[in-house]
């Protein structure tokens, strides 16, 4: 007989977290812990205010109604689970903490000397690193310049900003003075703008920004515009990377037909936003055969999250990873849950002997 309990925690950021659509300060999640009786495992759900498509009011309440289907669905066996997860195709930050509790319990049943090994990877084994880009959130100006100044002083190699928030021209004065002291072959700069640029603006800001060398930009337009991306995918001057686009497309063949409409160098995947790990493995081999590259984040999860999006990274791209993975988020909260991550510079392990 499987149980299954829920718990909610509220977690604190150490310092605001700005995004254009707003600041962060809390972090609202759910942990899920599965039991047979003897083995427990335990995943996140944790969707994004007014981001996620499971974004709901009755959250919790749906969660426990979805978790005992899940419940019923483990005691059938493995089809009966396979046909549930298809099932949560529209929950996709359920679907995510639910796949991480099983495969938790699973590697708890099978190496319990090995705690919250979900996948039999190097990285898993804490033989290999992963890595990261830093990230750098909004905020004025100094607050930017000193963020990234303190990323590149621990090692990072590849840092994305947050834009969009602030004056544009003071955005461009940063970039600009970071590609004074460091060339692309020194530091990779990924932007994100989140949607923040009107159509009309984007492909003159897009231009602009083209002369600091990035290596992309995410969703500089909102999303759901697939003919004005299009658009800018085909004429901009750097790569544009989707993200938000994806939200909520959650059927096969609407993935291609977007990937296949707006033509992006890159897609940008987080479990939690797109479709748990079932989901974001179908983007990746629909986007491989249309030779579209793509790269996982974390969402803000805690520790429990992070640890799962980082093994399914191992797992879906193998090893060693070359380019820098969006997961660095794992030092935001005074009050984080305690795994076995650090981070080495600029890369992501997992302590060899935990």
């Amino acid at each position: 007989m499987y149980k299954i309990d829920i718990e909610q925690r509220l977690l604190h950021f150490k310092q605001p977290a700005g995004t254009s659509r707003g600041v962060y300060t809390e972090r609202k999640i759910w942990l899920v812990t599965v039991s047979d009786g003897t083995s427990v495992g335990v995943g996140e759900c944790a969707p994004l205010p007014q981001l996620s498509c499971d974004d709901l009011p009755d959250y919790g309440e749906r969660l426990r109604a979805k978790s005992e289907e899940f419940a019923a669905a483990l005691q059938e066996g493995d089809e009966a689970v396979s046909v549930f997860f298809e099932s949560m195709r529209d929950y996709p930050s359920m679907l995510f903490g639910l796949e991480t509790a099983l495969l938790d319990l699973q590697s708890a049943q099978r190496t319990p000397h090995a705690p919250h090994r979900l996948f039999d990877t190097a990285f898993s084994r804490g033989e290999e690193g992963i890595p990261i880009n830093g990230l750098v959130w909004m905020g004025s100006y100094e607050e930017m310049h000193q963020r990234m100044e303190q990323k590149l002083q621990q090692g990072f190699r590849c840092v994305k900003l947050k834009i969009g928030a602030i004056d544009f021209d003071a955005e461009m004065d940063l970039l600009r003075e970071l590609r004074s002291h460091y060339g692309p072959m020194a530091l990779q700069l990924r932007v994100d703008a989140n949607g923040a640029f009107p159509f009309d603006e984007a492909l003159y800001k897009l231009e602009l920004l083209s002369q600091y060398a990035l290596h992309s930009i995410e969703q500089p337009i909102a999303a759901g515009q697939w003919a004005n991306m299009g658009e800018l995918c085909r004429e901009a001057p750097l790569p544009i990377a989707l993200d938000e686009e994806l939200i909520g497309i959650n059927d096969p063949e609407q993935k291609r037909q977007l990937l296949n409409i707006i033509k992006p160098r890159y897609i940008i995947l987080k479990p939690s936003l797109h479709g748990g790990m079932t989901g974001c493995r179908e983007w990746i081999e629909i986007a491989r055969d249309m030779q579209i590259g793509s790269w996982i984040t974390s969402a803000l999860e805690s520790n429990i999250g992070l640890n799962a999006i980082a093994q399914f990274a191992s797992s879906v791209y193998g090893g060693p990873i070359t380019m820098p993975q969006g997961l660095g988020t794992g030092q935001l909260f005074t009050d984080n849950i305690p795994m076995p991550l650090e981070i080495r510079g600029s890369q992501l392990w997992i302590s060899k002997h935990s």
